[in-house]
């Protein structure tokens, strides 16, 4: 095998396939899509933006896809640096944030498990107000509101209650942030829960949603963040090292580069078929290692039998890891390819280079990858993509052209380019 070159300095502009051949189209991404982060692992908090929310406990509550808590971190950090901050977040969420310096307390709510339906709402919502002391009627905290939607205004400063910022735009959430009895409640002004709310803020959908949520928590729509404050971050500890450590030693890997493939996705239209191909192509350069849930194991298994060479050629990690040691591995990869799903906004929190595949869904909702380097495959000119904010598990039409037409050759040159050395 010979070893990949360090990645390039300046990320690459995203890239995106044009119609039934006529080849690769380049196109610029947003600029916001490609912040110059921070480097990887621990990061230091970013400096505060003007007109900040003031000094004040805050409590966010967040209990959507693993993805979207991931791109919550940077307003977790934003908010850290001016009152402690506790989480409301699910079971499968809560260890990744345990760790989080900017974390005071993660709080779990099963709403699929123990805590579902309109019972354990209302008992959450109990534990929340007792936890913090909040008021004993909801009537009182709700004559509390000042403010009404259009702009993120000021704060009631006398009050020693949290702010519960409303990271996940659902009547659930924002129904338990009444109940709960907290006074300030900060969520977007699209929010079908917005009538729930004493604050809204502009969404704004030309912003990458890591940005879109870090401005819940600063006091004026027109702040700016720090180049580096809508990074995401994770922080894996001595464990997850270990534990990484171990899959690779047993996996007989030495020195050879790594590249991690991330063929699985919740939506059954975001998994582009090419990944045992490209595997086949990735590995005269490289160790393969696959990424995923133990749900992504078949997965797994189609991408090593088309690799040639011994059992085991292909490290499969799939449900082997942790969520912070699968981030700890994919830190170590030279470039990680993957779907619109959860392992790009891993490798965006650990600077890791990276191809996303976009198919049903585009960059433009907002979710693409942050990593200083990346870049973005999909097929431009389709009348009918997008086609769901999330995916859908088939293609509505049946063609899965968004998909299909995205070729290995493509890809594999994405991967070659993030790899190359810079030339001045």
């Amino acid at each position: 095998m010979m070893p990949w070159p360090p990645p390039p300095s300046n990320a690459p502009a995203a890239a995106e396939l044009g119609g039934a051949g006529s080849g690769p189209r380049v196109s610029a991404a947003p600029e916001r899509a490609r912040p110059s982060g921070p480097t990887p692992g621990p990061q230091s908090r970013p400096l505060a933006a003007t007109q900040a929310s003031p000094g004040r406990p805050a409590v966010v509550i967040q209990t959507s896809f693993l993805g979207d808590v991931i791109l919550t971190t940077p307003l977790l950090a934003f908010l850290a640096q001016h009152g402690p901050v506790d989480v409301v977040t699910t079971p499968v969420a809560a260890p990744i944030l345990a760790r989080d310096p900017s974390v005071r307390a993660v709080i779990v709510y099963d709403k699929r498990g123990d805590a579902r339906g309109i019972a354990g709402l209302w008992a959450t919502a109990q534990a929340l107000k007792a936890r913090f002391g909040l008021g004993t009627t909801i009537g009182d905290a709700a004559s509390r509101a000042e403010h009404a939607a259009g702009g993120n205004g000021g704060t009631r400063p006398d009050s020693p209650a949290p702010i519960a910022y409303l990271a996940q735009s659902s009547v659930r959430s924002g129904m338990l942030a009444l109940l709960a009895g907290f006074p300030e409640r900060v969520g977007f002004s699209t929010s079908v829960a917005r009538a729930l709310y004493t604050r809204t803020v502009p969404y704004r959908a030309d912003r990458h949603h890591a940005e879109r949520l870090w401005r819940l928590g600063a006091l004026s729509p027109n702040a700016e963040p720090p180049a580096d404050a809508i990074r995401p971050r994770l922080y894996p500890d001595a464990s997850d090292v270990h534990a990484v450590d171990g899959l690779l030693r047993r996996a007989s890997h030495t020195s050879e580069p790594l590249i991690a493939l991330a063929p699985g996705s919740a939506w059954g239209a975001k998994r582009w078929p090419g990944y045992p191909a490209l595997a086949a192509a990735l590995a005269r350069r490289a160790r393969v290692v696959v990424v995923g849930a133990a749900d992504d194991r078949d997965l797994a298994a189609e991408i090593g039998a088309a690799v040639d060479g011994a059992p085991g050629t292909v490290i499969d990690a799939t449900g082997a890891l942790s969520i912070l040691a699968a981030a700890e591995l994919i830190r170590r990869c030279a470039v990680i390819v993957t779907n619109d799903s959860a392992p790009q906004h891993l490798a965006s929190a650990m600077g890791t280079p990276t191809v996303t595949i976009f198919g049903p869904t585009v960059p433009e909702f907002g979710f693409g990858p942050l990593a200083p380097h990346h870049a973005i495959a999909g097929v431009s000119g389709l009348e009918c993509r997008p086609c769901d904010k999330h995916g859908p598990q088939e293609c509505p039409l049946g063609h899965w052209r968004c998909m299909r037409e995205i070729t290995v050759a493509f890809v594999e040159d994405l991967v070659r380019q993030l790899c190359a050395p810079t030339t001045s």
